[in-house]
């Protein structure tokens, strides 16, 4: 009989997620009998998406994976109630469902954040004494409090208090970097209770070669460091277009091409009009399918968030996305993104929110051989192929899972 995992995650396709159908398809394909119990997709604009309306209970089947949908008050709203509403009314719905409806699972899995989610998750442990694995993507309340979502601290106070007890009842805490391992540490957590799993790229959808009407924005003739992503405060992409005013003093023939949106671009996009900047480019928000074009295009990829402590102990998704197409990367990302880059010598480091840094590491870069480029390119999709795909990423849930199911069993 084949393991039985509910993947318990508010967040899944067509929805953006890290988690969502290529980790619930590959479970499958790994021998495992998978049911996801999530909401009506609404992320990120909070309205309920075409093909779609709120039933109480939704059954769907892709590929071999079983999904149900509960329902939630479909909001993304800035105001703190109705994303209160949001989580809350999901973390309900899927309670009442895995605790009355669901055919009891071997192992739980839990998707964080929200930490409501969580809390939903302990309880169904705790009720139906089933093992939980809670794989935590963004640290609360330190994630709350640096994007300025929350800062009560009697608010963030409380939700750590939350956070700490739904870590002592978890069975498995998965963390997708060395630095939330650590952190975990320090606040209490048992080393052995945590396990390190990177995350992984849509591999799929980035190995699409699909034409799109921006490619002639990034000129073969210039040497192209392109940003792929979303462009907002915590990206402080300011920093790019001062390293590009540096890089035009230099008459070099370096552009920087961002590509995506966000709450920033049409500030940014004022600001390089206002400076007169020729070498900065902005590409607006496309499939995933033509990303994988665009970014097979550029010479260099470029990570960059603001520097703050929490960002030095993760590592941005775009990360996994980079190295997978098999491009240099210029990373302007310190601590733990950063020494993954150094360890692939995939390629150059150049220190965060420092415009001269990331001025010199791309006019160093412009200035090798298309093979010295061509060869840390190489190592970067060798690395993310034998460390980082999602198959390897999968085994190690494979592994927690059968594990706990094992114990569970002798238990019993």
């Amino acid at each position: 009989m084949p393991i039985k995992i509910l993947l318990l995650t508010q967040w899944f396709d067509p929805e953006p997620t890290f988690k969502g159908l290529v980790f619930a398809r590959e479970l499958v394909k790994q021998g495992f009998q998978v049911e996801v119990l999530t909401g009506f997709p609404n992320y990120p604009g909070g309205v309920i998406y075409p093909g779609y309306r709120l039933k109480i209970i939704q059954k769907e089947v892709i590929d071999g994976v079983n999904i149900t949908r509960v329902p939630l008050f479909a909001s993304h709203d800035s105001s703190a109630i109705k994303r209160i509403l949001n989580y809350g009314s999901f973390a309900f719905s899927a309670l009442m469902y895995g605790l009355f409806f669901a055919k009891k699972p071997d192992v739980i899995y839990a998707y964080h954040p929200p930490l409501t989610t969580g809390i939903t998750a302990v309880l169904l442990k705790l009720f139906r004494k089933i093992p939980l694995v809670y794989d935590i993507q963004d640290m609360w309340p330190d994630t709350l409090q640096a994007t300025g979502m929350i800062g009560n601290k009697k608010i963030l106070n409380i939700i750590s208090k939350i956070c700490n007890f739904v870590y002592k009842k978890v069975d498995k805490l998965v963390v997708l970097s060395p630095g939330f391992e650590k952190l975990l540490i320090s606040r209490g957590v048992p080393k052995s209770k945590i396990e390190v799993i990177y995350n992984w790229a849509d591999e799929q959808s980035l190995a699409q070669r699909k034409n799109t009407l921006h490619l002639d924005t990034i000129n073969n003739a210039k040497f192209n460091v392109v940003f792929a992503g979303n462009m907002g405060k915590a990206q402080a992409l300011d920093n790019i277009i001062a390293a590009a005013t540096l890089v035009k003093k230099e008459n070099s023939n370096v552009n920087f091409i961002l590509i995506g949106g966000g709450l920033e671009v049409e500030r940014l996009k004022l600001k390089v009009l206002e400076l007169s900047l020729d070498n900065v480019l902005f590409i607006p928000p496309v499939s995933m399918s033509e990303v994988g074009t665009l970014l097979q295009k550029a010479d260099v990829l470029l990570v960059h968030l603001k520097a703050d402590p929490l960002f030095e102990i993760t590592i941005p998704s775009k990360t996994q996305a980079y190295m997978s197409v098999g491009k240099p990367i210029l990373m302007a990302v310190n601590g733990d993104a950063a020494d993954l880059i150094r360890l692939a010598n995939a390629g150059v480091v150049a220190q965060s929110e420092n415009a001269m840094a990331l001025a010199t590491a791309a006019l160093e870069l412009a200035k090798m051989s298309s093979e010295e480029l061509k060869v840390m390119g190489n190592n970067a999709k060798n690395f993310y192929r034998e460390q980082l795909s999602v198959i390897v990423g999968v085994s190690k849930f494979a592994t927690i899972f059968k594990q706990l199911n094992l114990n569970n069993q002798y238990k019993k």
